[in-house]
């Protein structure tokens, strides 16, 4: 058995998540306690406490999950010891596989992303730009459909989460015209996602940019594990890269398809998902059946993932 962690992206956010985990673990109560004292505020109130509103402000969701997903990882390594063979994150989560393999201090990740969110969300006024899912393409079609509407304006794939799931952004008034080529091609299902940019296109550039010049000065370690990026569904090859690839994450598609391939070419048949939710899994068992998925959302999917990779352990040790 081989074994690869998978990271909770935004979207995933809902109020009162990681509670009981702060609750049960020393180890999942030293995360949200850190991150409160590396944002200077108090975030983890504002998860258990705040209204569902507030946490989906993208500077407060993207904190807010890294630290949800983090704790959730410490309470799971309190309980088991294993050795990933590689870690991923879905776009946002790329940091809390970072942080999992040990390349980025968990103090510097959260205040990453509260600036990331920022300048995601400041990158393009409100009502300039969208995204949209499209259920029932393939990723070959919806480039088709992205490159057919990218003449009236700026539409491109942001996400290929699965096959026959992928999502476009841009402007929209571009993506307007997408939503009917797309049901032109055949699509099951379009309909507009409740974001108020067009996150992962070449409209965040500005974003781009400024992060880049906060990644310049936070320190990377070696990685424990290797990762695989978003960007192009490869291994991070050297940390001089971590900052250059979570830099044009931004403006990037994220290549999720790809990045579950990679596992898989890795001798990886077990992946264990970390967040609020269990998306991930979704997508992964459209990608390739044959994985095994294994989700942590709450404090009975931890015992049940822990009793479950302990078996399986034993199994293989027979």
């Amino acid at each position: 058995m081989k074994i690869g962690y998978l990271f909770a992206g935004q979207g995933a956010q809902k109020q009162g998540m990681g509670k009981d985990f702060y609750e049960a673990f020393e180890a999942s109560k030293v995360v949200f306690d850190e991150a409160n004292l590396a944002l200077g505020y108090d975030l983890k109130d504002l998860i258990f406490n705040g209204s569902q509103e507030a946490l989906n402000e993208t500077e407060v969701t993207q904190p807010a999950i890294l630290t949800t997903s983090v704790a959730m990882l410490k309470a799971f390594e309190s309980l088991i010891d294993l050795s990933p063979s590689a870690c991923a994150g879905l776009s946002l989560g790329e940091y809390s596989a970072h942080v999992s393999a040990g390349s980025i201090a968990f103090s510097d990740a959260v205040k990453l992303v509260r600036k990331r969110g920022a300048f995601m969300q400041d990158a393009v006024p409100l009502g300039i730009g969208g995204m949209t899912a499209l259920m029932g393409l393939t990723p070959e079609q919806a480039d088709k459909v992205a490159e057919k509407a990218s003449e009236h304006g700026i539409v491109e794939v942001c996400n290929y989460n699965a096959p026959n799931q992928i999502v476009i952004g841009g402007e929209l008034a571009a993506l307007e015209m997408a939503h009917e080529y797309a049901k032109a091609e055949g699509a099951r299902r379009v309909f507009p996602l409740p974001v108020s940019a067009p996150f992962h296109t070449s409209m965040l550039q500005p974003a781009e940019k400024n992060l880049a010049t906060e990644l310049e000065k936070i320190t990377f370690n070696e990685m424990r594990t290797p990762v695989i990026t978003n960007v192009d569904g490869r291994i991070v090859s050297s940390t001089d890269d971590i900052p250059v690839y979570l830099a044009k994450q931004v403006t990037s598609s994220v290549r999720w398809i790809e990045c579950i391939e990679a596992m898989k070419q890795l001798g990886i048949d077990t992946l264990v998902e970390f967040g609020p939710g269990n998306a991930l899994s979704g997508f992964v068992s459209k990608i390739d059946k044959s994985l095994k998925v294994i989700s942590i959302y709450d404090i009975e999917t931890l015992h049940t993932a822990v009793d479950t990779l302990k078996e399986l352990t034993i199994e293989k040790a027979i």
